[in-house]
């Protein structure tokens, strides 16, 4: 974890401020790390198909003197009831209750106030479910699977509260507000609104030539942003000004090789928004980027951690960044 901090720096310096997080030597392959909207109280996702919860705190640095942030972490519970790996993570809008999708084919809910590390399943897919989100004004849970199907559950009912036919396999979802954002096998891109009557609002193309990875909604839901397997990341308007080209895409997670004749193109594994609307990229390089759109440029990059980084997470204040670093399968299971 790492605060986000507000000077700019050109190079690629390593984090002062980094924490890491007890956890077992059994955890595998880290697939979601998400942040309860309610509290610092952290959820990690992964392959063995558990979910572990950790309450952390942090005093900033104090003044110029070089000091560090200060942290304390305490690992509180583990989930059960999976029986295949954990794909994606979510937390209920009053941080009760986190769901979670899995390569099991089914959708299972953990509540956080029992005390207890048993979930409970709330619904299911015809093949693994790899993406699950909450709708705060709805209040149901939303998956998407590879079996080309979008699912909204109530948590009452065994049965769905809606489902909707997709073009293509689900990769990655992102809900921010109103707006439901899909990134598609196919290099297909779907939109739904959640407002009033759930319905799709717009079905494109990538503007990215190669496999979408992950996808996240601006805070202010006027477009999102797009990465790829091909270390490029695409910001898209849904509505651009006249005469203003907002659209743009760049280059990111990429090492130049022979006087930068050549490339390491590393997989685009995470995007997160902060707040304030500028945002971060993290990669199969082991890099943590952040950056303005606005202004169309790099804020600061870190050194690299020496191992994939899968996933990423700003917390509800927007003072904490938890990353993962873990196996991307990007080279296989060989």
């Amino acid at each position: 974890m790492s605060g986000f901090g507000s000077s700019l720096s050109p190079t690629a310096p390593k984090s002062t401020t980094d924490h890491v997080l007890p956890s077992p030597d059994t955890m595998d392959g880290i697939s979601s790390v998400q942040w309860s909207p309610t509290s610092n109280t952290l959820a990690g996702s992964g392959w063995e198909g558990n979910t572990r919860i950790w309450e952390v705190q942090v005093q900033p640095p104090s003044g110029m003197g070089g000091s560090v942030a200060q942290w304390h972490t305490v690992p509180k519970s583990e989930s059960t009831g999976h029986t295949g790996p954990i794909l994606d993570s979510a937390f209920s809008s009053d941080g009760r209750f986190v769901f979670t999708a899995s390569a099991d084919k089914t959708v299972r809910m953990w509540d956080l106030s029992s005390n207890g590390n048993a979930t409970t399943q709330v619904g299911s897919h015809d093949n693994p479910v790899k993406a699950v989100g909450f709708v705060k004004d709805k209040n149901l849970v939303v998956s998407g699977g590879w079996d080309k199907m979008l699912k909204f559950w109530d948590c009452r009912s065994p049965q769905p509260a809606g489902t909707f036919q997709l073009e293509e396999r689900v990769y990655a979802m992102d809900i921010r507000g109103s707006v439901l954002a899909l990134a598609l096998a196919g290099k297909k891109i779907s939109i739904y609104s959640l407002g009033g009557n759930i319905k799709q609002e717009l079905s494109m193309d990538s503007p990215l030539k190669y496999q979408s990875r992950c996808i996240a909604v601006f805070p202010d839901q006027t477009g999102f942003a797009v990465g790829s397997i091909e270390g490029r990341c695409a910001i898209q308007y849904f509505q651009q000004k006249p005469g203003v080209a907002e659209n743009f895409a760049f280059r990111c997670h990429r090492q130049d090789l022979n006087n930068k004749t050549e490339s390491l193109v590393h997989s685009v594994n995470g995007l997160a928004f902060h707040n304030f609307g500028t945002f971060s990229t993290v990669g199969g390089d082991g890099v943590v980027n952040f950056w303005d759109k606005d202004s169309k440029q790099r804020l600061k990059v870190f050194e690299s951690v020496g191992e994939s980084i899968t996933t990423a997470s700003f917390n509800a204040q927007g003072n904490i960044f938890a990353y993962a670093k873990s196996y991307d399968w990007s080279k296989g299971s060989g």
